[in-house]
């Protein structure tokens, strides 16, 4: 088997399974991209199987500490252990997430479901190039009504691969009604948010909309308005939605008469309307932000965190007193610590002090594997704003 050398010193060494291009010491056999390679020390002694794309800042992706092929029995095995972890956990649900990534044995694929309908995203090399034995492997095992990639996500372009969706397998409904968290929702799978939904909220929609009865609640960056629907379901005095498209502030209006509640929806820029209603002093008893990646790489981390700092001060600022701020980031390279630094610097500038009453989370199927930190991504706090002093 061809395959790589590994610097000494290199993270893998420390229980990580990528290795970066500047950790490659030596390449033997001539790998093809997108092939299984082996890795090894600088003695000779197998460290595992890997997904191989000089392309890639990520040279390799281990994936095994045995020799492994990427055949159909492979992965089967590792599909059906995916779902059989999250049957175990009582997290076997529809809609939810399937296979995340790494942290299910499988680098660089998602699969999520919705009501049998099946939708996936190869977004390293290696999964793309196998896509015809992941829709043989999911039709093995769970025989879906169809199956839909939705490889749009610009991550993608990291491995050298071009954006695109489709249809897989079956035929997809343009538009699925479905039932999610107590919520009712119209979905597009073929060109709806992420998958199709934000399946990691999924719990937190739950946590948040118990915070809400009798409360006036601002929603941030709203998308599919699920947040906004939550409060307004629970018993919300009023509910406010802010999205800067406009054709996902429809859908929100949409969604919102769906469940029978009311949301007043504003199709505008959520750093404008903040400071707009800063401006006038507005309050609010609930504020929830719930912004896209403000980074996707660590050369731009400062420009992110002046971006999270800015609608955080504007968000504490319009806190009633005693007021409620969720928040949360959704970008790996924002870890848990700096988004709470983040936080405490805007309180600061605000001249308000915060109570921190509980972390939030990606949901148990999406698993973070301690030694892969990247596999944690999403991450949030409730803070209640304290009484003047």
């Amino acid at each position: 088997m061809a395959g790589i050398v590994v610097r000494p010193r290199a993270r893998i060494f420390h229980g990580h399974d990528w290795v970066f291009n500047t950790e490659v010491l030596k390449v033997f056999g001539d790998p093809e991209p997108g092939s299984i390679i082996s890795l090894k020390d600088g003695r000779d002694r197998m460290m595992g199987s890997a997904i191989y794309n000089p392309r890639s800042q990520i040279v390799a992706r281990r994936f095994s500490r045995r020799r492994e092929k990427l055949d159909l029995e492979f992965f089967v095995r590792r599909i059906d252990q995916a779902h059989e972890v999250r049957r175990q956990l009582t997290l076997d649900r529809d809609p939810g997430r399937l296979v995340w990534s790494e942290s299910d044995g499988l680098p660089g694929l998602i699969v999520d479901r919705y009501d049998g309908h099946f939708v996936i995203q190869t977004l390293t090399l290696a999964m793309d190039q196998r896509k015809e034995l992941i829709v043989q492997a999911l039709d093995t095992l769970f025989s879906p009504i169809s199956i839909v990639e939705r490889n749009d996500a610009p991550v993608r372009r990291a491995e050298g691969l071009e954006l695109t969706t489709g249809v897989l397998k079956g035929e997809v409904p343009p538009r699925l009604n479905m039932s999610i968290a107590g919520l009712d929702f119209e979905l597009e799978l073929l060109s709806g948010q992420k998958t199709g939904f934000y399946l990691d909220q999924i719990d937190n929609y739950r946590e948040v909309g118990l915070l809400a009865p009798g409360k006036r609640v601002l929603d941030c960056f709203a998308n599919q308005g699920a947040f906004a629907i939550a409060c307004a379901k629970n018993g919300a005095a009023s509910v406010t939605a802010v999205e800067i498209s406009e054709p996902l502030a429809a859908g929100i209006e949409a969604n919102a008469r769906l469940n029978q509640v009311s949301v007043s929806v504003h199709a505008e820029n959520a750093f404008d309307f903040l400071a707009q209603q800063a401006a006038r002093q507005t309050t609010y008893d609930l504020i929830i932000l719930d912004p896209p990646s403000f980074t996707r790489s660590r050369e731009s981390l400062e420009g992110a965190r002046r971006g999270y700092k800015e609608i955080h001060l504007r968000a504490i600022q319009l806190l009633a007193p005693q007021g409620l701020l969720v928040t949360f980031s959704c970008s790996h390279h924002i870890t848990q610590a700096a988004l709470l630094e983040i936080v405490v610097d805007a309180s600061v500038d605000a001249k308000r002090h915060l109570r921190w009453l509980k972390s939030l989370s990606q949901p148990l199927d999406h698993p973070i594997l301690p030694h892969l930190p990247e596999t944690e991504y999403l991450k949030g706090f409730i803070f209640q704003a304290l009484p003047g002093r």
